[in-house]
């Protein structure tokens, strides 16, 4: 009888270990719990290149894959050393040699060296470039534009030679676009490296399943230091409440763009973490200023006019967003504070229409995304602005669409456009006016060279913009964007309605996550508790 009692605790005790070992760490591997983070997105990623990005909803995805030359500090968009450890500019401001760090790697294995800075720089704007016919590359001349030449120097020295003077040059280079890519794995997948990318940042690719996933893992030999969590799963989440239930049960650890009225709840109950910040964004509609009506310009104060924009920013948004009073966020420096927005008026709205010839009104298409990179309350807001148009006699026909599928139609040249009105948003890159200004609203920037999809041109505009890239003097060109964003609200190319505030829940268990201006997300120094 004693030795089967001592037979039974045996087995409990056994069975005991067993249950503990399912959930704690195994006493002989040593091994611990994986810490992965689960993030909830908007929309799919349309890329994992970062060269090809033209969203932050994407860059989100994809930044941690890469590094550049120049970073943004924490919260900030204040230049700091990246996979340069230094760098000097010529006193003609024309040449800038940048010193690498001899101790980094690509994910692959190869190399990091001044070949691949300019391998990555000329793959983007050498049409020749064995490699140039491996994506689209969006951002391409707003990022690298005025740069001539590339030369290597030594392998970890590299000059970057501009056509000529170029202010935003250094805060270009930290933005994703920048980002060095390895020649190999390029080499390796060709056009396939949108979906096997490869970088030499904190996270390293695993796998993308379209509709499903994108996981990322650490990369334990990054010259940082290798990261706290494991990996990071991003989850394309279209539906915003759909978002906010799985957090609330457990199944993410960070959300986006949460609906107002949750917002509040979930602040009231202060059961997840909520982190904000002022945001380098603005919410727009633009019209396609290349065809009728909307080539002229007493139609588009027309409808800037018959917008109730105050009640969209208080009634749909809830304040989540500021006023808006020109293209250029209030955070922003160079932002004109004096100008004034169109005020809700349907009175002065019909007025304008009669005097362009439209006075029963008209039909036009107004194209939203189902979901997307910041913007916020696309169908309520597109509904809202379709009641407003209707009172002034403008019968709005709303068509919604897929991300991926809104962006490849939005930008397109003007000759292959079918747009009339469309809704947009952008978020700042690099704090830099001209990011916002010269990217958005020159006429250098119409796609599908850039991202006036406003198809706006002013020739004065577009002299200031040039005169303000080059000149030096900061207070000089402030002035000059303070000029401009008044040419710009006079000529009515949007409805520029609000800047959105950066805001995002996490699960409480998420640890040290901080926002950062430019919209992206990094997790080089997260912690799961």
């Amino acid at each position: 009888m004693k030795r089967v009692l001592w037979i039974f605790l045996v087995l409990i005790l056994a069975l005991g270990a067993t249950g503990c070992g399912s959930s704690s760490p195994s006493a002989g591997s040593g091994k611990q719990s994986e810490k992965t983070v689960i993030v909830g997105l908007q929309a799919e990623p349309t890329t994992l290149d970062a060269s090809q990005v033209a969203d932050y909803n994407t860059s989100r995805a994809a930044i941690d894959i890469y590094d550049q030359l120049v970073e943004f500090k924490t919260e900030s968009t204040e230049i700091e050393p990246g996979l340069a450890e230094k760098w000097d500019m010529s006193d003609d401001g024309l040449e800038y040699t940048f010193y690498l760090r001899k101790d980094v790697k690509f994910h692959d294995g190869t190399p990091f060296n001044a070949e691949a800075v300019k391998f990555t720089i000329n793959r983007q704007i050498d049409p020749n470039h064995p490699y140039h016919d491996t994506g689209e590359f969006a951002y391409a001349d707003l990022t690298f534009g005025p740069v001539k030449e590339v030369q290597v120097v030594d392998d970890y020295t590299v000059k970057i030679i501009l056509k000529e003077p170029f202010s935003p040059f250094l805060s270009n280079m930290a933005m994703h676009s920048a980002s060095i890519v390895s020649p190999a794995a390029v080499e390796k997948y060709g056009k396939d490296f949108t979906r096997n990318p490869v970088g030499t940042g904190p996270l390293k690719f695993v796998s993308w399943t379209p509709g499903v996933e994108v996981i990322l893992e650490k990369n334990p030999d990054y010259f940082k230091g290798s990261p706290k969590i494991d990996k990071v799963i991003f989850k394309p989440i279209v539906e915003d409440q759909t978002r906010v239930t799985e957090l609330e049960a457990g199944n993410l650890d960070l959300i986006v763009n949460v609906p107002p009225d949750d917002l509040i709840r979930i602040q009231e109950a202060k059961q997840f973490p909520i982190v904000e910040q002022p945001g380098m964004h603005v919410w727009f509609t633009t019209f396609n200023c290349q065809k009728k009506p909307f080539n002229d310009v007493k139609v588009r104060q027309a409808i800037n006019y018959a917008i109730d924009k105050e009640a969209i920013v208080k009634n749909i948004l809830q304040d989540t967003g500021e006023m808006a009073n020109s293209p250029l966020p209030s955070i922003v420096w160079g932002h004109n504070f004096n100008l004034k927005n169109y005020e809700y008026n349907p009175e002065k709205a019909q007025q304008l229409l009669d005097e362009a010839g439209y006075p029963d009104g008209f039909s036009c298409s107004y194209w939203i995304p189902e979901s997307g990179s910041g913007m916020q309350q696309p169908t309520l807001m597109a509904a809202a602005i379709q009641a407003d148009l209707a009172k002034v006699g403008i019968q709005v026909e709303i068509q919604k669409m897929e991300w991926g599928t809104y962006l490849d139609k939005v930008y397109v040249a003007p000759e292959k456009s079918e747009l009339d009105m469309h809704q947009m948003s952008f978020i700042g890159d690099n704090g830099d006016p001209d990011n916002f200004l010269y990217g958005l609203l020159s006429g250098e920037q119409i796609p599908p060279v850039g991202f006036n999809d406003s198809y706006y041109q002013n020739p004065e505009v577009d002299k200031l913009l040039k005169e303000a890239r080059k000149t030096a003097d900061h207070q000089e060109r402030a002035q000059m964007y303070e000029q401009v964003q008044e040419m710009i609200m006079a000529d009515a190319p949007w409805v520029a309605v609000d800047y959105e505030k950066q805001i995002v829940v996490t699960s409480p268990r998420l640890k040290n996550f901080k926002l950062q201006p430019n919209g992206v997300f990094r997790f080089a120094q997260v912690d799961l508790e």
